[in-house]
């Protein structure tokens, strides 16, 4: 009998087609409510999922049979890793798939607002030719970037903005001790990287620790001429505090991908400063990466469930046997 794999949100046919050629069944979700999710997982072997379903203890409890929790994309926010561990499951991610695709957009972020393209756009479209001696954009070339959490993206955008265009690139990881790139100067301290710099990219993780860790004591650090981008995780951030550096002048722009709140209202203050660019979480969904994060994925729940251990690992299971509905130890297939 082949297995079944629920997706919960679903994903590009090349995903699906990668599952399906070879031998599995799939469930793709009707909502995303914990209900719902309870309810589809009960007879499932594997479960590939997108950031906007919430994996809790219990939905994962709910899943007897489950063995892989393969996820679409890198930020694990979303998902009870813990819980998983404890039961014998498998969690991975799709760790490069986007990370490329995500320094693009950040670094498209960093032309626009160091080339005040929008507001010259906004500006000529009303007649104001006369925009161009008004808005003076900034040369990227000789000016220092900051990235906070040198992972994959971080490191891909280091490489883009040092070699491709001449700015020195100075980091910070709270996770590391060591420079993990010579052509980063790694920092000791994040205060160095906030106050030095004439753009912050940040590139962290969401975890308990990063929660808020972004807020009025480091937008203080910045030059007022420099500009803030994220597009790791908007909860990291403390948006009033960035709304209120924006408005007052501290820092001179921000490009946002990522909100405290997902999907933002359409109340947001950022969404009515014009120093602002922002995109719907989208830095990692081209096409092309959006075909990676599906085919990636399901390369895990594949080698998963033929007995293999996952390539995109990101936990180690406690056992590796798993209790199936009659309480018996199962085998991981």
């Amino acid at each position: 009998m082949s297995c079944l794999v629920y997706i919960p949100q679903d994903i590009e046919a090349e995903g699906k087609n990668y599952l399906l050629e070879r031998g599995y069944e799939l469930r793709i979700g009707s909502d995303l409510s914990q209900k719902t999710l309870m309810n589809e997982i009960r007879d499932c072997e594997a479960l590939l999922t997108r950031s906007m379903a919430a994996i809790s203890k219990e939905v994962i409890a709910a899943g007897r049979r489950l063995k892989v929790i393969a996820k679409y994309g890198v930020g694990l926010d979303n998902i009870n890793v813990r819980a998983a561990t404890e039961r014998g499951i498998y969690v991975t991610n799709t760790p490069e798939a986007n990370a490329n695709t995500v320094a693009e957009h950040v670094m498209a972020f960093i032309l626009a607002l160091s080339k005040q393209l929008m507001a010259a756009d906004k500006e000529l479209r009303k007649g104001n030719y006369e925009v161009r001696h008004q808005l003076l954009s900034m040369d990227l070339e000789g000016k220092t970037l900051g990235v906070i959490g040198l992972g994959r993206i971080g490191r891909l955008l280091a490489q883009k903005a040092g070699k491709g265009f001449g700015m020195r690139v100075i980091g910070y990881d709270p996770y590391l001790t060591a420079n993990p790139d010579r052509d980063i100067e790694f920092a000791a301290d994040i205060e160095r990287v906030f106050r030095h710099s004439d753009v912050i990219s940040l590139h962290l993780p969401l975890t308990e620790a990063t929660k808020g860790a972004i807020g009025s004591r480091e937008f203080a650090w910045m030059k007022s001429s420099a500009y803030f981008v994220n597009a790791s995780r908007g909860e990291i951030v403390k948006e009033k505090d960035l709304v209120e550096a924006l408005k007052t002048g501290a820092i001179a722009g921000a490009g946002i991908d990522v909100f405290e709140e997902e999907p933002p209202s359409e109340n947001n203050p950022l969404f009515q400063l014009e120093n602002v660019i922002v995109s719907p979480h989208s830095a990692a969904l081209t096409t092309e990466a959006s075909a990676r994060m599906a085919i990636h994925a399901a390369m895990q729940v594949d080698q998963v469930l033929r007995g293999r251990r996952p390539e995109w690992a990101v936990n180690e299971p406690q056992n590796r046997e798993k209790m199936n509905g009659t309480g018996k130890l199962m085998k991981r297939l």
